[in-house]
């Protein structure tokens, strides 16, 4: 159905609705309704283009409250999704913007994003980038991402869990605690520590603050992004990351 067919009951709704209060009569009678309706309906028929608009301005508003609720969203929990102990961060840890992104080792789309990230970190020695597991396409996710956070359990620099997180990602077939435990043994972890760090309740807080974060940002995919005070869902590329990015840093998309 298309956005004009859904407008036009909305558009007269709120004439009829608005009329009567700006209209000296406290309320119109039947037959002074039923030809308001026809005028109505005879100028949106005659004028379809006004569809258009209403729905614009619809989405542009839709839009503005959405970023609001993310500002919001993300100003109540600002610590925990830059700072946590519990994200890996990679980049510059001092850097002046931070990107922070959920991926699932199971999300097409997250290998694009990896290589967007890739890119854009090499371009910019001014870039934090903190990464989250968020396990949203079933059991294997969440055995990935399990031995990912073991991973950055015994790693602090954050160097062998990148080397271990392109190895999955750029990995075939689907991500599963075998595929991760042979990503992590290419990248040269400790897999004795590694069997036992995935036990440790840490695994399932790290989780658990994750999903957390993303439910107040209504985030329900991956990958997804907090930039400043932005909150971006889906593989956006390369160029929109950036655009984000300048935003954060000098409040236009280019610096």
């Amino acid at each position: 159905m298309s956005a004009a067919r859904f407008a036009a009951p909305a558009l007269l709704a709120f004439a009829l609705g608005a009329m009567p209060a700006l209209a000296s009569e406290p309320s119109f009678s039947d037959a002074q309704r039923k030809e308001i309706e026809s005028i109505v309906r005879g100028y949106l028929l005659s004028h379809p283009e006004v569809l258009e608009e209403v729905s614009a301005e619809l989405n542009k508003r839709q839009a503005l409250a959405e970023a609001e609720k993310h500002k919001a969203a993300i100003a109540e929990n600002a610590d925990t999704i830059f700072n946590s102990p519990r994200g890996v961060t990679i980049g510059n840890r001092a850097g002046d913007v931070t990107m922070v992104e959920f991926f699932d080792y199971n999300c097409g789309y997250c290998k694009r994003a990896m290589l967007d990230m890739m890119e854009l970190l090499k371009a910019d020695p001014k870039l934090k980038v903190v990464l989250k597991e968020f396990p949203v396409l079933g059991p294997t996710s969440m055995e990935a991402a399990q031995v990912a956070i073991a991973v950055r359990m015994q790693d602090p620099t954050g160097q062998k869990y990148l080397d271990f997180h392109q190895k999955l990602l750029n990995g075939r077939g689907q991500a599963d605690k075998a595929r991760s435990m042979a990503a992590a043994k290419d990248a040269g972890l400790d897999m004795a520590r590694l069997e036992k760090d995935m036990a440790s309740p840490e695994v399932r807080a790290t989780i658990e603050e994750n999903f957390k974060l993303a439910e107040a940002m209504g985030m329900n995919g991956t990958p997804s992004y907090v930039i400043g005070n932005q909150v971006v869902i889906g593989a956006v590329g390369h160029s929109t990351l950036r655009e984000k990015i300048n935003i954060a840093r000098c409040g236009k998309p280019s610096c």
